[in-house]
């Protein structure tokens, strides 16, 4: 799926990350891809995270899914929004969404988050910290973009909603079927339905904070320290003062500290699983009929395609002449056709193989934990 007349390039340069951007129905054809009725099964689901916003400026009420489903017909008129998280998981054609905006590197991509509203429905002003496409499926919502904000904002208390306590609007435009509008991190932002029947793709973007990095990152370092690494002081001398920390002490226990966090190597490798992690890792996609290493031959010497689990999520790093690919948190190191394969898998969301008629053992285990990880499926089911 291309957008029409969109220069990625350009965008970048203006508008990524420093200014809203409205780009008017860019899709060659553009059709919504889910109803409101399956919008509302989903926030049914107990695996689904989902919200349910109901009224309008200064008294909004949040409830917290799952949904009993017959809870929407009792809402009455109030102005209400559901708003359900990562569809893009469980619906190919929301996924699809995301494939325009593949310029932006897969370990960027959060998920697609969708609304439905009713007329005058929203969430209030305020700002995300990730940048975030809106895309107008059905119906029309008006959007207000304003200033730029950060932790010092004033936001109004409430339990469940950040909402802002001054809003400055500098652009209003109302979007229709098809059209996008872009808004980086800590722009304030308000959107209100136009109309019954409002339904909004929200393409979202991770950007991971400083702590969290550090956070995590030293979790993992200090899960694989042995408790005899410690400080050492062979050389030690008399001191004039025995209440001195001195300067010979902090040095050493400053490199104790954060030399291991310096290790460029260990800190990719991490990441690469970090990042790669799937945002609902609860969740098990594997198959309830695990594959071997047979039936991944069998497959290969045919041609086939391979389709990756929207819920999944790929990455990969070269390192030398191997590959690292990381998907769902799992490392594996890739070399020749299996090197190949892994970036292509990054690429693209179906792989077409050719026939092996001697597949690469490398390969086939790969595909092999891909598969039996809930990862990876062929078009066809694998015969076990």
């Amino acid at each position: 799926m291309v957008l029409k007349d969109f220069d990625s390039a350009a965008f970048l340069r203006d508008y990524w990350q420093k200014a809203p951007l409205l780009i008017r129905n860019p899709w060659p054809v553009w059709n919504n891809p889910l109803e409101p009725d399956e919008l509302a099964g989903l926030a049914c689901e107990a695996e689904v995270e989902s919200r349910l916003v109901v009224g309008a400026q200064g008294s909004w009420a949040v409830e917290h899914g799952p949904m009993a489903e017959t809870h929407f017909a009792r809402l009455g008129k109030a102005p209400s929004t559901l708003l359900v998280q990562a569809v893009d998981h469980h619906v190919p054609e929301v996924a699809a969404l995301i494939e325009p905006f593949r310029f932006i590197p897969n370990w960027r991509i959060d998920d697609v988050m969708v609304s439905y509203a009713t007329d005058g429905g929203g969430v209030g002003p305020h700002y995300d910290q990730y940048d975030v496409f809106l895309i107008q499926g059905n119906g029309r919502r008006r959007w207000r973009v304003g200033q730029l904000c950060d932790d010092d904002s004033p936001l109004i208390p409430h339990d469940d909603l950040r909402l802002l306590a001054e809003f400055h609007a500098t652009d209003e435009w109302v979007l229709e079927p098809g059209d996008i509008l872009y808004v980086p991190p800590r722009i304030a932002h308000d959107g209100v339905a136009v109309g019954d029947d409002c339904m909004t793709y929200s393409v979202g973007f991770r950007a991971p904070s400083r702590s969290e990095l550090l956070t995590h990152f030293v979790d993992d370092l200090v899960a694989q320290m042995q408790d005899d690494d410690r400080y050492s002081d062979t050389d030690f001398a008399i001191q004039d003062n025995p209440g001195e920390i001195s300067n010979i002490a902090l040095d050493r226990l400053h490199r104790l500290a954060i030399e291991q966090l310096q290790d460029r190597a260990s800190f990719t490798r991490w990441f690469g699983r970090f990042s790669s992690t799937r945002k609902y890792p609860e969740i098990d996609w594997s198959p309830e009929d695990l594959v071997s290493e047979a039936d991944i031959e069998t497959c290969l010497r045919s041609a086939a395609i391979v389709m990756r689990n929207p819920a999944s999520r790929f990455s990969f790093v070269q390192e030398g002449v191997m590959t690292l690919l990381f998907v769902d948190g799992s490392t594996f190191e890739c070399v020749s056709a299996c090197k190949a394969f892994a970036e292509a898998l990054c690429k693209a969301d179906r792989v077409a193989l050719p026939p092996h008629p001697n597949p690469d053992a490398e390969l086939v285990k790969l595909m092999t934990d891909l598969v039996n990880q809930g990862s990876i499926a062929f078009d066809e089911q694998v015969e076990s």
